[in-house]
């Protein structure tokens, strides 16, 4: 029987729709026994020789580089647990003729959830205030509003529309950078579709809803924070390589930023040295925006669908990143 290994943390040693949808498609579930595996601090050796077996994977956030998977000739599909894909080589993948998955409709709304705890415990100080009640300080210092304000949205994808519509619920006037906009939802929302520049100039709060490529690696480094709103807010629930680490600390040090509200880093984990870290208007979590209770287990019912469809040559509309493999396709 082909063998199924099923990475993400969260989904080890446990059993949930996703393994009986892959078992009823014919395949034996594995799991890594180390449940770190799916970090990305594995080399390229210990990868494969995880993943040696392995017809399919539901994969997390390993590194699958062309090296690796030149060295797994069993392997058929990729099924990410989630929406990014940086960290796997597409035109590898393509040229073997290797379907790599996405789960578009699972985790949007959790990440914008996440956007906005982030960006709530900003202005009302809630980390700040925890600490100091703890210790009887009866705190009167002022927090900040955030209904009236402006929300910049730079990607207006299925997150970015997501955090758009909890934006306006707050009664946040909301503007977006999007160079591919769903115009129906644009209309019907009342978003503000502005340039690049005009939304860094003009938003209390910047959130970052864009893929990691090559070319929006670092997309916000020096000269961008110098155009963004003096006392304004970045918030990152994306990628961390999209964010200049050393840069954003010089704007949060020399108060031209108010504030940043992060869930991810250029690297992870982050070390807990980070010099991030030792500002108190930083407020962070480890990359855990996409992967709530109900998305974890919507997106791994999803990937683990996308690869029992692909093992009976059905092609999930929507969710395969190479569709070009579409018409050649066959398990």
């Amino acid at each position: 029987m082909p063998i199924a290994m099923i990475t993400p943390e969260a989904l080890i040693n446990t059993r949930g729709p996703w393994v009986s949808l892959l078992e009823d498609a014919g395949f034996t579930i594995h799991h890594p026994a180390d449940r770190s595996f799916t970090r990305g601090l594995c080399s390229e050796q210990e990868t494969v020789r995880v993943l040696q077996n392995a017809s399919a994977v539901i994969a997390g956030g390993e590194y699958l580089t062309a090296s690796v998977m030149a060295a797994l000739p069993n392997l058929r599909v990729i099924a990410r647990n989630g929406v990014g894909y940086d960290r796997v080589d597409i035109s590898t993948a393509t040229a073997r003729g290797i379907p790599v998955t996405i789960t578009p409709t699972s985790n949007h709304e959790s990440v914008a959830e996440t956007t906005f705890a982030l960006l709530l415990a900003i202005a009302k100080r809630t980390i700040a205030n925890n600490a100091s009640t703890r210790l009887g300080d009866w705190s009167r210092e002022q927090t900040e509003p955030i209904r009236g304000t402006t929300l910049g949205l730079v990607g207006l994808g299925r997150i970015g529309r997501s955090t758009a519509v909890r934006g306006r619920a707050f009664g946040m006037h909301v503007i977006a950078y999007e160079t591919n906009p769903n115009d129906a939802f644009v209309r019907q929302h009342g978003i503000e579709l502005v340039d690049f520049d005009t939304l860094l100039s003009r938003s209390d709060h910047v959130s970052i809803h864009c893929p990691l490529n090559p070319e929006t690696h670092g997309l916000f480094h020096k000269g961008v924070f110098s155009k963004m709103k003096s006392g304004s807010v970045l918030l990152n629930t994306a990628r961390g390589g999209l964010v200049v680490e050393a840069d954003l600390i010089d704007a949060l040090k020399s108060g031209h930023l108010a504030a940043a509200g992060l869930d991810v880093f250029e690297q992870e984990p982050t070390s807990p040295d980070n010099p991030l870290f030792q500002l108190d208007n930083v407020v962070v979590s480890p990359h855990r925006g996409g992967t709530d209770r109900l998305s974890q287990e919507n997106m791994a019912i999803e990937a683990a669908d996308c690869i029992a469809k692909l093992s009976r040559n059905q092609w999930p509309e929507g969710a395969v990143v190479n569709h070009e493999l579409q018409s050649t396709w066959k398990w």
